[in-house]
């Protein structure tokens, strides 16, 4: 329990069966949540520090970034990353 309050920072009585869909659903919104207040242009606290990864995959597994995202609001990284002439694919995705 003291790594779901450091991590979500709260405590509820479904994080006591996190095999449970309800407990992934719980967590999935936080994260969830706390992406969009991160890529939001107002300045608020988030609940803990978990956030969802800005990716989106398709039923064939295609991943591409959340719409209108393509890059980190604060750094300015692209999210998916980019192809670099020097550096191997397999060691940057």
């Amino acid at each position: 329990m003291s790594l779901w309050a450091e991590h979500l920072g709260m405590l509820d009585e479904t994080f006591k069966e996190p095999e449970r869909l309800e407990c992934v659903h719980k967590v999935n919104e936080i994260a969830d949540d706390n992406w969009r207040i991160y890529a939001s242009e107002e300045m608020s606290l988030l609940q803990g520090h978990l956030l969802k990864y800005p990716v989106q995959i398709d039923s064939d597994g295609q991943v591409s970034s959340l719409p209108d995202c393509d890059s980190f609001p604060d750094a300015g990284g692209k999210i998916l990353g980019a192809h670099s002439a020097t550096i191997p694919d397999i060691l940057t995705t």
